[in-house]
């Protein structure tokens, strides 16, 4: 009998059905076993507690806007398990910071003193990274463990709901999964990711924020207050 994950169980939502199938499948059993291994001999972050954080905020039929990016922040204290977010008092990564000036001179919201993106999940933004845990100091060092799997299957699960919805896919591990996205009820909008090392190179000025409101906005559902942490 395969023990049931730690990690990765007891949701509280819709999302508990699509996690019970996942558990059953030989990648998920493994990716398990890897993350037991390191989370006892290596500092990996998010906490283990928090690595689904977005998932129980945000059921799938809230999700209006799926923000996707490459792996958690790797440095202590920061990733929480909303992808580029990061708890109020924690200084705002870099990332962040050209996300906040993207959306300024998108939407023209002032940039705000903390990096808490809750007041986005709350609206329907789903935060995702395609790998949920890094270990310290170690940027995409989960890679090539299952998680690309995992995420795989929630962006089809996600498609497959005729919900009117915005894929915003940043850097190249989350570009890849773009033909995932085959429901043309969907927008998808894609560019380089945010990180200081490719934003200047068409991060900052994609215009994301707009065009994802005009899509709701023509399919009559409420748009983000992007400015509303």
């Amino acid at each position: 009998m395969v023990e049931k994950s730690k990690f990765m169980i007891n949701i509280g939502n819709s999302w508990d059905e699509f996690f019970k199938n996942e558990c059953q499948k030989e990648y998920y059993i493994k990716l398990d076993s890897f993350l037991k291994k390191e989370y006892l001999e290596n500092n990996i972050y998010p906490p283990k507690e928090n690595i689904l954080s977005i998932f129980k905020e945000l059921p799938l039929k809230d999700i209006k806007v799926v923000i996707l990016g490459q792996d958690p922040y790797h440095q202590a204290g920061q990733a929480h398990g909303f992808a580029f977010s990061v708890m109020p008092g924690v200084k705002k990564p870099p990332s962040l910071v050209n996300i906040f000036k993207e959306v300024k001179s998108d939407i023209g919201c002032s940039i705000p003193e903390m990096g808490y993106l809750l007041g986005w999940a709350k609206q329907g933004v789903f935060l995702m990274n395609t790998c949920l845990t890094v270990e310290e100091c170690k940027p995409n060092s989960h890679k090539g463990h299952g998680w690309e799997i995992l995420t795989d299957e929630v962006i089809r699960h996600i498609d497959k709901d005729d919900s009117p919805k915005v894929f915003m896919l940043w850097g190249r591990d989350a570009r890849n999964k773009k033909e995932l996205i085959q429901n043309e009820k969907h927008l998808v909008l894609e560019t380089v990711h945010p990180s200081p090392l490719s934003a200047y190179n068409g991060f900052l000025g994609c215009k994301h924020f707009s065009k994802a409101n005009s899509y709701l906005r023509a399919n009559m559902k409420n748009e983000i207050d992007w400015c509303k942490l």
